[in-house]
Formats: C-alpha cells, structure tokens, sequence
C-alpha cells in the first residue's frame, strides 16, 4: 500500500472515531468505526474492519482483560459456539486491550479458535464509547463487557453493553443477531 493511500485510510479511521466519539456510545443502524489494529491468531498479523466484513457479518466481543475468570468463560462460551456462528457466516473476535503477545498466551490457555484484537492504544474502546475503570485496583480505560454484531455494510446490526463486568451476554441473542446480519 502506498503512503497516499494509507494516509487516506489512517484520515478515514481518524474521521470515523472522532464522528463517533462525538455522537456517544455506538447503536444499531450506526456505521462502526473502521480499524485496523494487530491480531493474535497465533502469530500476531493485522486485521481492519473493513477486510474482516468482505467475508460476512463480524461478532466484535470487547471484554476487559484477558487471564480474569469472567473474561475466560466469556471467551470459552463463543468458542463452544463457534461452528453455530460459522453457520451464520459470521466471524468473532474478541477484543480487549491486552498486547497481542498476552492475547496469544490467554488464546492458548483456553484452547480458543477463534482470533483476538488487541486494542492496547484504546482506539476501538473509545470509538464505541465503552470505557470503564477499576479503580480501586488502579486500572483505567479498559472495556466494557459488550458485544456488537457489524454486517457486511459496516452497519451495527446488534450492540450490548453492560455496566457490570461480571454479566455476560446474552449469546443465543448474539448468534441470532449474527444470523440475522
């Protein structure tokens, strides 16, 4: 890719977060804000939002930090799903803001099949305006527990969040979500 037109997608990119930034948390019938931010799919590659729904609809599961027991049965709850939403033609990801090298480690341990986005410069947590904070333990601008089903227009289809990181989604919702994009 040359540098024009990569100047042009990083302006896309800068232009979709700061539209979304100033209208709040992201909704269905919203454009989701185009990315590109490294992935651990074993190794650790690239992956934009725009390439990933050339192949159909794309589950975005945000959660908050990886090796965390909540985040682990989240993660191992998709991946005990997966052949379902491969039925649908859709991909997910989970997205938190863990390095990819960590990601890679936590995908490991679970045994998960599926690729993770790592969001460390916190990018896409406040694109879709999901940033929450543990104070007390000294941890800020991690992500909400939320979901987002984007089809392949790049419109939010489905979107979930929740203000209790302990609180996982609804996943027959999502997958009916991800079927229905």
């Amino acid at each position: 890719m040359g540098r024009e037109s990569l100047n042009g997608q990083r302006a896309d990119q800068w232009t979709d977060l700061c539209r979304a930034l100033s209208r709040g948390m992201i909704e269905p019938g919203d454009a989701a804000p185009e990315f590109t931010a490294p992935l651990a799919n074993g190794d650790v590659s690239e992956l934009s939002l725009a390439s990933a729904v050339e192949e159909g609809p794309v589950v975005l599961a945000f959660f908050p930090g990886a090796f965390t027991s909540v985040c682990s049965h989240e993660m191992e709850a998709f991946d005990d799903r997966l052949s379902a939403f491969d039925d649908a033609g859709a991909t997910v990801y989970g997205v938190s803001v863990d390095t990819p090298f960590a990601q890679n480690a936590f995908r490991e341990e679970l045994g998960l099949d599926f690729a993770l986005v790592s969001d460390t410069n916190r990018e896409l947590v406040d694109a879709y305006d999901i940033s929450m904070d543990f104070a007390g333990l000294g941890v800020h601008n991690l992500a909400k527990r939320s979901v987002f089903v984007v089809d392949a227009d790049r419109e939010v289809t489905y979107a979930w969040v929740s203000e209790d990181p302990g609180v996982e989604p609804d996943y027959d919702a999502v997958l009916e979500a991800a079927d229905a994009a």
